[in-house]
């Protein structure tokens, strides 16, 4: 079985109630897989139960400031509060490592304080380890394995999608994307789908061209429907709502979830930060 957290449902625009862009990725065996840091994200962690400490490994998507705004919080806190060294991986498209040595260079000043404060930190700054794929499988060490496809976020590039498998359940989280090959084919029989959305049908009345902007490369709830029906997924989990629905209200979220049902047979989640769902391994 694997266990999804939405740990942060929103977007860009901050919104009280929802944090960044962000979902964890849960093992029965206790192996845990951070999809992007948006906003609040350590916040929601502790808010699941989860340390960075405990944390097999970030993956991210693509290098938009929202999804990977509070990376820096990641880092400090699993060197800080671990009593070892326990190097943190960072997994990403290439131009992560340049994105991670400007967030460690960024945290020198704070790094230095540490290190002459307290003794215990005297083995100095535990190197974050960086890994950068556009395509095939990533080599963790893990008893899940985690296998990327490019998606198409265009202008921004490249993005990558995950795919997540452990004892044969298996979870397709896709980032910012619009429909496209490499997302069909990571998808395949998966038994869910983690799906990034927009109302496109609400932002398109709006006169603000930055936002009109955003619409030929992000999904709509049908775009991620469909895509989940080609790939004959399981489940669809809509998540990093835009313009979002008020955190509670389940008469907003069955607007999305009906939206994505006119195209998906299958379950359809729709939830606040820290909504749960689990997917099964394979039947008996």
């Amino acid at each position: 079985m694997l266990t999804i957290t939405l740990l942060g449902t929103g977007s860009p625009m901050p919104d009280p109630n929802r944090a960044g862009p962000s979902t964890l990725v849960s093992t029965a065996g206790d192996e845990h897989f951070l999809v992007d840091a948006g906003r609040g994200v350590m916040m929601r962690l502790v808010a699941a139960g989860i340390g960075a400490d405990r944390l097999n490994a970030v993956l991210l998507t693509h290098l938009h400031s929202d999804h990977i705004t509070d990376l820096n919080d990641v880092i400090t806190c699993r060197w800080v509060m671990t009593f070892e060294p326990s190097p943190l991986t960072i997994v990403g498209p290439p131009g992560t490592q340049q994105v991670v040595d400007s967030i460690v260079e960024s945290l020198g000043p704070d790094i230095g304080y540490r290190i002459d404060h307290h003794e215990d930190l005297a083995y100095g700054f535990t190197p974050v380890n960086v890994i950068e794929v556009a395509d095939g499988p990533v080599d963790l060490g893990t008893t899940a394995t985690i296998r990327t496809a490019p998606t198409d976020h265009r202008p921004v590039h490249p993005t990558i999608g995950y795919r997540i498998e452990h004892e044969g359940a298996s979870v397709v989280l896709a980032g910012d994307t619009i429909p496209c090959d490499g997302l069909d084919g990571l998808s395949e029989g998966a038994g869910a789908l983690v799906h990034t959305v927009i109302r496109k049908d609400i932002i398109e009345q709006l006169p603000l061209k930055r936002l009109l902007d955003t619409l030929d490369y992000h999904s709509s709830p049908a775009e991620a429907a469909q895509t989940a029906k080609r790939a004959g997924v399981d489940t669809l989990v809509l998540t990093h709502y835009v313009p979002a629905f008020p955190a509670g209200d389940e008469a907003g979220a069955e607007e999305w979830r009906k939206l994505a049902g006119e195209h998906f047979d299958g379950p359809i989640e729709v939830g606040d930060d820290l909504h749960r769902i689990e997917i099964p391994g394979e039947k008996p």
